[in-house]
């Protein structure tokens, strides 16, 4: 018995010690904090629309669309009706990137700003410039991209139509922003045979002005067949002489979305001119 008291004594006697030193109350160990909590996922931040962006050159101003890069269906889709012709055959998806284009046609005080000179025959500050061969338009190109420190381009087909139908926002159109040629297009039917300013019909869904009608616009793409293949960011055929131009112009009945042709680069025509991609 003896025995199981001073045992007890030697267990409870240290205890109520240190009760005392703790102001009268027996302390437990705390226990230690899990450490397998992982912290909350930071959340992806809302990604941000693209911006149109402004440049100026030698004192003139133009503007750049955003295009929401997408998958569209190019060539003669259901809209085009009976007046597809078979080089906007087969239809097939194709998949592109972000990207600019502009708002309008290049102007001939935009080009003359550039080039130092105005060949259009049609004269007129807002007008756009014609009579511009695939050949100068690359001239012009590469003399803006050394006052600029751009990467400025002519679109791709691809770029070009995808935009014209209003890429993402497309309604689907037959012409570029409405089914109503006269409400957003120059064309035989309203031109007077002869150019007009830049933005003054409506624009496509966009906001960008006279992808049909004005003058045609040229592309950067050599002019091929079409494929019914799956395509991401075409580029055009590989071979060939002749360069897409699109869009239809001021003394032509008919400027859809799908229509294409080609010319030779070295050709120059007071109904053709250009639009710039970035």
């Amino acid at each position: 018995m003896k025995k199981y008291l001073i045992v007890l004594l030697m267990v409870v006697l240290p205890t109520l010690a240190l009760a005392q030193k703790a102001g009268g109350h027996i302390t437990r160990p705390t226990k230690p904090a899990p450490t397998n909590i992982k912290p909350p996922k930071k959340q992806p931040e809302p990604r941000r629309a693209m911006q149109n962006k402004t440049f100026t050159v030698n004192g003139v101003s133009f503007t750049m669309v955003a295009v929401e890069g997408g998958t569209f269906t190019m060539g003669a889709t259901s809209e085009q009706g009976s007046d597809a012709f078979s080089n906007e055959k087969p239809t097939h998806s194709v998949t592109l990137s972000s990207y600019y284009i502009g708002q309008t046609e290049v102007t001939q005080k935009l080009w003359q700003a550039v080039m130092g000179s105005n060949p259009s025959n049609f004269k007129g500050d807002l007008r756009p410039v014609e009579k511009v061969s695939w050949n100068d338009c690359q001239e012009f190109v590469d003399r803006l991209n050394s006052l600029t420190g751009e990467r400025f381009k002519l679109p791709t087909e691809a770029q070009w139509e995808y935009a014209a139908r209003g890429g993402r926002k497309s309604s689907g159109y037959k012409y570029a922003g409405s089914n109503d040629l006269g409400s957003v297009a120059w064309y035989s039917g309203n031109s007077g045979s002869q150019t007009h300013n830049v933005a003054t019909k409506q624009p496509n869904e966009l906001g960008i002005y006279d992808m049909s009608g004005n003058v045609e616009e040229w592309c950067r793409d050599r002019n091929g067949k079409y494929s019914s293949d799956s395509q991401q960011n075409p580029s055009g055929s590989n071979s060939g002489i002749l360069r897409v131009y699109r869009g239809g112009n001021w003394h032509v009945p008919k400027c859809r979305v799908s229509e294409r042709s080609g010319s030779a680069p070295a050709e120059r025509f007071g109904d053709r001119g250009l639009r710039l991609a970035l």
